[in-house]
């Protein structure tokens, strides 16, 4: 009897610091969580400014858009818009001019020597290309002398040259206006720093800083457009230099062809 009055007292205090432990286990885990919970916080505060801090190529653009007067920049970006898409508009229609000169020449070669010259027509109006334009114009004019085909042919060609040159006046204008509307920014700018010193009657950094900022952004961003779009103009006049002496080969070439077909057919009637 003395044995078990001496260890009920002992079970009871175990069990009554069954609770106290849970309640500590309790704490520590909420303590751990509010921990974690908080360092998430921070990280995702940080992380918030470093993206303030640096931002995307696109986000440090658009402040420097805004910079730079709206309107001013406007003008910039409507003039490298407008630019792009004659200079896209070039590429592709230069791009689909180009064939295989050599391939059609030695066809109509072919059709020619077999007395096919409606064969060679039809194959030079199924080709696309300023190339087999002239070829076709000379095989228009066959029975013509062969001063006459020379001249249509030249004639024809000049033609040809300008279509490719199209629509590259526009692009040589943007490029002009791009730098001339950000050094028109410039002086906008230089008026508006010596406005706000007029107003302020002060000369401090502040005041000037708005005014020459917006000189600087609107001629950087002009003389990059102009750049771009130079590039690009540099790549379609290679492209239409290309075009054209593949014309005046093939159109040399073709006179060649008529020439020779010519002398055949005199031969053949007079041996008749």
């Amino acid at each position: 009897m003395a044995l078990l009055l001496t260890v009920s007292p002992l079970v009871a205090a175990q069990q009554a610091a069954v609770p106290d432990t849970v309640e500590l286990l309790a704490d520590s885990a909420a303590h751990d969580s509010l921990l974690t919970t908080t360092a998430t916080d921070e990280e995702l505060e940080a992380a918030d400014v470093t993206e303030e801090e640096g931002g995307g190529l696109h986000k440090q653009l658009k402040t420097k858009f805004i910079d730079g007067n709206v309107g001013f920049m406007s003008l910039v970006a409507l003039s490298l818009v407008l630019g792009l898409a004659f200079c896209i508009e070039r590429i592709l229609y230069l791009m689909m001019s180009e064939i295989k000169a050599s391939k059609l020449l030695a066809d109509i070669e072919d059709r020619l020597a077999s007395d096919d010259v409606e064969g060679a027509k039809t194959l030079c109006r199924n080709t696309r290309g300023p190339v087999a334009s002239v070829c076709y114009q000379g095989l228009l004019h066959i029975r013509q002398p062969i001063d006459a085909i020379e001249r249509s042919i030249t004639n024809y060609g000049g033609l040809q040259a300008a279509n490719l040159e199209k629509g590259c006046s526009w692009i040589k204008l943007f490029i002009a206006m791009a730098p001339s509307l950000g050094f028109l920014g410039t002086v906008i700018g230089m008026v508006m720093a010596f406005d706000n010193i007029q107003t302020q009657g002060d000369i401090s950094p502040a005041i000037v800083a708005q005014g020459m900022k917006v000189a600087l952004i609107t001629t950087i961003f002009g003389i990059i457009v102009a750049l771009v779009l130079q590039l690009f103009y540099s790549y379609i006049l290679s492209k239409i230099e290309k075009l054209t002496s593949q014309m005046e080969e093939a159109a040399i070439q073709m006179l060649d062809l008529i020439e020779l077909y010519k002398e055949k057919g005199t031969r053949q009637k007079e041996s008749v």
